[in-house]
């Protein structure tokens, strides 16, 4: 079975919690996952005037440790309309393999969150698949064919280029069934596909 890193950036907790379950749905088609986080950038002082949630029980991961896995899932929040800098940043770390071709070939995928129903979500992931795509990755994304995004019932993320959350613009909203169950979905998509190429 495939090994699959779920890595991801969160200052609020959103995107801890949907990272656990992009994980659950990659370990439900026999993945074995890791659970890694990015560096925060910000100084410690001023994240915790902000109120970031600096304790979070993921690991660091080091991007020397990407080329080991056959699947690596990228979760971050929207800055703007993109990923933010802490993820950025540890991605651009990571031009040693892409020089090597380390990741080419290695299935990819992204999901992310902001505060509102438009406030870029699709940018976002473009924005983290623009990365995974330079280095050389099969991107899968979260198909209709998880119809529950299409949901005219509630107010819900998602989306065809990967699963999504809404936090509200105080952080208040935290993920709701339908957006965690896209996130299980895309994982378990992921992991097939990566069960399929390296199984």
């Amino acid at each position: 079975m495939s090994k699959v890193l779920v890595l991801y950036y969160s200052s609020y907790g959103h995107m801890e919690t949907m990272a656990g379950a992009v994980a659950e749905g990659a370990r439900s088609a026999g993945a074995t996952v890791d659970i890694k986080r990015v560096p925060e950038t910000v100084p410690e002082d001023i994240a915790k005037g902000a109120h970031f949630k600096l304790e979070q029980a993921a690991p660091i991961a080091m991007v020397a440790e990407l080329e080991h896995y056959d699947a690596i899932i990228v979760g971050a929040p929207t800055r703007f309309g993109r990923m933010p800098a802490q993820m950025a940043s540890f991605l651009d770390g990571a031009g040693g393999l892409w020089a090597r071709g380390a990741l080419h070939g290695k299935v990819g995928g992204a999901f992310t969150s902001t505060a509102t129903q438009h406030g870029g979500q699709e940018m976002t992931l473009f924005s983290i698949i623009t990365n995974l795509l330079h280095f050389g990755m099969t991107i899968v994304g979260l198909p209709y064919s998880y119809q529950a995004q299409m949901t005219l019932d509630e107010i819900a993320g998602g989306s065809p280029y990967g699963a999504t959350t809404i936090a509200g613009g105080q952080g208040q909203r935290q993920p709701s069934a339908i957006e965690l169950d896209g996130a299980r979905f895309q994982g378990k998509l992921i992991a097939e596909t990566a069960n399929k190429l390296f199984g």
